[in-house]
């Protein structure tokens, strides 16, 4: 009876004991317990890949989308290179009209090459130079200087005892500043100068001579009959003597007129 009276004694004892050191340790006001760190952030879910419907098409997100990223303006770059240089205006276009020398306007020209019928053929060249300008409202047509071409179509040596000689050309083209253009004008005509007084002075030289030589030899016939030798003899001599050719040389001024008008095109200021 009294063992187990001192047991229940004992136990309780060491329950007491228990208790008082429990209860001393959760009221220690000098070490006052360390706080409870707060608990970690739980990381953004992962978005669930969309489940497929019986259907086969893919169900809804239920969660709203995210705006597109929108990138940041670049500073404007201080380059010259990408400064925008203002536009240059484009040129007015050039305006032109035609002004044309009519038909009849004179030329005065310095011809450049000498041109004769004793040498010259049918289709010889013929170059004269323009010494005046053709000048229509104000605007020069064809300038000073400008070289006329052409060619001779006519030429006829003077005849014995009568016939003059003649020789005819005209220019087809003219250049100005090395460019040729198609140009007509009348045809120059020149012709030898008559020599009829010099052939009846050669005829009457001839007869007095003869009649001379005559009257030495045989007295008043033989005068007679000298100078019918003598007169025959001078028209022997211009028989056999051409009349006088057509001669200009270079240098020689000379004058003709457009055929047909001469047009060129200029540009309007």
């Amino acid at each position: 009876m009294d063992t187990m009276k001192n047991y229940w004694i004992t136990a309780a004892l060491l329950s007491s004991a228990l208790a008082v050191g429990c209860g001393g340790s959760g009221e220690n006001v000098q070490n006052p317990p360390a706080e409870t760190p707060a608990p970690a952030a739980e990381p953004a879910p992962t978005p669930a890949a969309p489940v497929a419907s019986s259907t086969g098409d893919a169900a809804p997100d239920p969660r709203p989308a995210r705006p597109a990223a929108v990138p940041a303006p670049r500073p404007p770059s201080s380059s010259a290179a990408n400064v925008e240089k203002p536009r240059a205006q484009a040129p007015p276009q050039p305006r032109f009209r035609d002004v044309a020398a009519k038909a009849g306007t004179e030329l005065s020209l310095e011809l450049t090459t000498a041109v004769s019928t004793e040498t010259a053929k049918v289709e010889s060249p013929v170059t004269a130079r323009l010494r005046q300008p053709v000048v229509v409202d104000g605007i020069t047509v064809i300038p000073a200087g400008a070289v006329f071409h052409g060619n001779v179509t006519e030429v006829e040596r003077p005849g014995r005892v009568k016939g003059r000689a003649r020789l005819v050309f005209r220019f087809t083209e003219v250049a100005i500043d090395g460019q040729r253009d198609p140009v007509r004008t009348e045809g120059l005509t020149f012709e030898g100068e008559a020599t009829k007084s010099e052939d009846a002075t050669k005829v009457g030289a001839g007869a007095g001579i003869g009649a001379v030589i005559g009257a030495i030899a045989g007295g008043g016939s033989g005068a007679a009959t000298g100078a019918a030798i003598g007169g025959a003899a001078g028209a022997g001599a211009v028989l056999a003597t051409r009349g006088r050719d057509v001669e200009l040389a270079a240098g020689t001024a000379v004058s003709t007129t457009l055929a047909s008008p001469f047009e060129i095109r200029v540009e309007v200021r």
